[in-house]
Order: C-alpha cells, then sequence, then structure tokens
C-alpha cells in the first residue's frame, strides 16, 4: 500500500449520495485492492457498489450477488468483482468459488459481510463500515492509503 492513510467518514442521506460516495472512494482504487464492505442488511452497501461500479464502469447494471455469491463487472483497466459472503455457510465454500483466485488476481473486490470470514481475507483488506442511522442516513467509515 502507498501513499498516506486516509480516514473518511462520512453521513449520506439519500441512495444517491451513497452512491456518489462509492463513485468518489472508487477513484482512488488500485489492481489488487480488496474492499471489506462491513454492516447490516439494508445499511448501503450494494447502493455504495453501484455507485462505485458505475465510476467505473458507466452503463453497467449492478445487481446483488446474495445468490450468485460473485458477480463481475468489466473496466477498463481490471474486472470488478462484487462478492456477497451472507449466504456462505462454510469457509471450505470458498475453495469451490476460487475466492482465492479473485483476492490474488489484477482485479479489485468488493466483499459485502466480509466480517463474517475474516480469516479468507488478506492482510491488506481495506474495511468500510455502514451503520444506518434512521431509514435514509447512513454512516460510512473507511480507513485505507490511496495510490
Amino acid at each position: 500500500m502507498t501513499g498516506a492513510a486516509k480516514t473518511v467518514k462520512a453521513l449520506t442521506s439519500s441512495v444517491e449520495e451513497t452512491r456518489r460516495l462509492g463513485a468518489k472512494l472508487a477513484k482512488t482504487v488500485c489492481q489488487g485492492d480488496v474492499f471489506s464492505l462491513n454492516g447490516n442488511i439494508g445499511s448501503g452497501k450494494t447502493e455504495f457498489v453501484r455507485g462505485f461500479v458505475e465510476a467505473l464502469s458507466s452503463g453497467v447494471n449492478v445487481r446483488s450477488p446474495t445468490f450468485s455469491i460473485v458477480n463481475t463487472y468489466p473496466a477498463p483497466d481490471f474486472s470488478i468483482h462484487h462478492f456477497d459472503f451472507y449466504r456462505i455457510e462454510d469457509v471450505r465454500e470458498f475453495s469451490s468459488i476460487g475466492l482465492d483466485e479473485y483476492i490474488n488476481g489484477d482485479g479489485v473486490c468488493l466483499i459485502e459481510w466480509g466480517e463474517m470470514y475474516p480469516e479468507v481475507l488478506p492482510e491488506s483488506v481495506k474495511r468500510i463500515n455502514f451503520l444506518e442511522i434512521d431509514e435514509t442516513t447512513r454512516a460510512i467509515e473507511t480507513l485505507f492509503g490511496f495510490c
């Protein structure tokens, strides 16, 4: 990781603001980055990913990978791999989906519910924490270096 670490704390008041924050942070990624998106259902993780992906690859329809476990989206310089660990029942399932290949590849990984299986994440994982304040307000906090 290069550059100085910077804590980003934000309150968003709408889906659009959450997506804009995702887009803003997408501009800082490097190939090989792995992000763990942590928070309860409805805290804004998928909306954040929608903004993130749209910033790097416009016109892509981002779907939640709750049942597919991983969705991959093309971007000009690398692929974006969007995971959802929520339905994973056993750590052994990660070998069948090839998690190591994604994490150690040239793409960027965004992992919803990554906190459920921290043992499969690299030491360099960048955590983004989501907290639902009320029906529309979300608190989003990150701590990671910039390229």
